[in-house]
């Protein structure tokens, strides 16, 4: 469920008319649903409610600090993969020891900020991570919380580059490495052993392949447990799906009942990292058209949005619903709908069909609140979007248009 809808055939966010956002703060313009991230946050948090658990909302999803700044109001955590992200975190209110930190290449002073700040705990993805970590800890006089990410060599059945659950990804590490490595931490004084992780990738439509990623990892506790080794908590990640296209998506409830049903009896704390199902149907990207061009048997809508904006189609052939902001009347035609950026992968849609458009018309690219403004940059030397929250009915900008002096501001030339 989102909360964008049409009002006499204008498309709303939560009342607001997104043509008058549009005039007001120009295109290309992320506009997010508060009450969407909201209602999201509390669909995952009472799913799991069978169990005692913690959801740390996945920071790289949309990481804007007024989002953050909302989730945190409602008690949520939060997986980070970064220290840019950690210091978002605190930027926004967040609690660190609520924080996972997550990631296959950690650097010292990201794990000295960590520890400093006190977070829950590291997902160590390396053996060599974990002598890492030991090392920063014992220079800084601590003993670094830890969790192995273990790979259970799971199909969830994504895009390649969003699977992180097999062994060919790089992420995590065998059981027979994690055992290794949890019994080298457990001799540690610089370590504390706290939990167990893995991931298995995004955008999970169905509950069978969760189901048996959980079951190898509580194997492994129990083998640990045998090696007199307990853990606290049990991360299993995120990557729940949401509805794209067509998709039919099992609700969070499903994968609730299915970790309760593995959890029962055990004394631990399940960890989510929920990202995409939070943020990805509360934001859509806005875009202006430019123009329309007809060459020989295709038919390209320019717009003022691009690769740069949203990568997701040319990344990973994301396909995200296009709509025009205002209805036309009309027969709907195949188009391409193609950014201004020298690049043939430029393209936000192929063959689309579409009502009518012509120059000067908004459109909507939904689903767009994930993985949209948090991966665009700046080429081209394109100056990055706008980002709107809208909240009962009033909009605030949560992040201003950048200007192209910006973008060079940092750079020096030579004498």
């Amino acid at each position: 469920m989102h909360h964008f809808g049409r009002a006499g055939g204008v498309l709303h966010a939560e009342g607001c008319s997104l043509v008058d956002l549009a005039e007001r703060h120009g295109t290309p313009l992320y506009v997010y649903a508060a009450a969407t991230l909201e209602r999201h946050y509390r669909v995952v948090d009472e799913a799991f409610a069978q169990v005692p658990h913690l959801v740390c909302y996945s920071v790289k999803a949309c990481s804007n600090l007024a989002v953050l700044q909302l989730l945190a109001r409602l008690g949520s955590g939060f997986d980070i993969v970064s220290g840019g992200e950690l210091a978002r975190v605190l930027a926004a209110g967040g609690d660190a020891s609520k924080v996972v930190f997550s990631g296959v290449g950690k650097r010292d002073d990201e794990i000295a900020a960590a520890l400093d700040a006190g977070i829950l705990a590291f997902n160590v993805e390396s053996a060599f991570e974990l002598e890492r970590i030991e090392r920063v800890a014992r220079e800084r006089g601590r003993a670094a919380p830890i969790s192995i990410r273990v790979n259970p060599d799971v199909d969830a059945g994504a895009h390649p580059y969003i699977a992180t659950g097999l062994r060919t990804a790089k992420f995590g590490v065998d059981f027979e490495a994690a055992r290794r490595m949890y019994a080298h931490a457990a001799a540690s004084d610089a370590l504390d052993v706290v939990g167990i992780d893995a991931h298995i990738g995004s955008q999970i439509l169905e509950t069978a392949p969760y189901a048996d990623a959980l079951d190898r990892i509580l194997e492994m506790v129990d083998v640990l447990a045998a090696d007199g080794i307990t853990l606290r908590h049990l991360d299993i990640g995120g990557g729940l799906g949401i509805p794209y296209r067509d998709e039919e998506p099992a609700p969070p409830r499903a994968f609730g009942d299915v970790v309760a049903a593995r959890l029962a009896g055990r004394d631990m704390t399940l960890v989510l990292e929920p990202g995409r199902v939070i943020a990805g149907n509360a934001g859509v990207l806005l875009m202006r058209v430019l123009g329309v061009k007809h060459n020989g048997t295709r038919t390209f809508v320019v717009v003022d949005a691009a690769m740069n904006d949203n990568i997701r189609p040319a990344l990973y052939q994301a396909w995200q619903r296009i709509e025009p902001v205002v209805l036309r009347e009309g027969p709907e035609q195949g188009v391409d709908v193609v950014g201004p950026i020298c690049e043939t992968g430029d393209f936000l849609a192929l063959e689309r069909p579409l009502p009518p458009v012509q120059q000067g018309d908004l459109l909507a690219m939904m689903s767009a609140g994930a993985y949209g403004f948090s991966m665009s940059s700046n080429y081209n030397s394109r100056p990055r979007a706008a980002e709107v929250l809208v909240r009962d009915g009033e909009a605030t900008v949560v992040r201003p248009r950048e200007q192209v002096s910006e973008l060079f501001a940092g750079e020096r030339l030579l004498p």
